[in-house]
């Protein structure tokens, strides 16, 4: 079972002012956190082994996770210095916690129903990347995708979710410090080692108070089970 990283050391800028007393991944939607969805999703899913990245704030994280036995995972944590090494360099950094097999990564910030059931990545391929239709604040999207491959030109436009699944190699020859992953990906997508999907259930950007009570309306409340 592949373990994932919760990406969860942002300042989020654009969630100020509930972020200057509150990290992003703390953020309720429906009266769950949205970190703790994403913890649920993916122990229900049969991931045990989760990596959380903490910067801004995070010891608020730490404190309201623990070691993650309430969820039924098991959280490791990768302190980073404020500021934060960015997406591509959080997962640089976190690589000896994750292991040597490929692993989920998703973005706090985000809100989904999507279910973590991992790919199988073809011997020559890095990445495999959840895209999704254009929300409207987006609406030029991010990658072509064609086939079940993310390509550079040819294929509709989508967004990138935020969700991947990786192998490790991605990242190793990446020297550590801050840098973004979507260069990376580039690079990736052009030299064709990276699959997709296109992902066509509930999935929210929550980058902004705006987009934040518009998911309100979107989700439903954790019912206990």
């Amino acid at each position: 079972m592949p373990s994932a990283m919760i990406l969860s050391a942002g300042r989020g800028e654009r969630l100020r002012p509930l972020t200057n007393t509150m990290p992003k991944a703390l953020l309720e939607v429906a009266g769950e956190p949205l970190i703790v969805r994403h913890l649920r999703a993916l122990r229900e899913a049969g991931i045990e082994d989760v990596v959380v990245n903490l910067s801004h704030l995070g010891e608020q994280i730490q404190e309201a996770l623990g070691e993650g036995k309430e969820f039924g995972v098991r959280i490791l944590y990768s302190p980073e210095p404020t500021p934060a090494l960015e997406t591509g360099g959080g997962i640089r950094q976190a690589l000896p916690l994750l292991g040597p097999d490929p692993f989920w990564v998703v973005n706090a910030d985000v809100c989904t129903d999507y279910q973590f059931t991992a790919p199988s990545l073809a011997d020559g391929d890095d990445a495999h990347l959840v895209l999704v239709d254009n929300p409207a604040h987006h609406p030029e999207g991010d990658f072509h995708y064609e086939g079940g491959r993310v390509r550079e030109q040819s294929g509709v436009r989508l967004t990138f979710s935020g969700i991947g699944f990786y192998r490790p190699r991605l990242f190793e020859a990446c020297a550590p410090g801050r840098f973004p992953l979507a260069p990376l990906l580039q690079t990736t997508i052009r030299s064709d080692r990276a699959s997709g999907e296109h992902y066509r259930g509930l999935w929210a950007d929550i980058g902004t108070s705006g987009r934040l009570a518009e998911a309100q309306t979107r989700f439903d409340p954790h019912e206990t089970k």
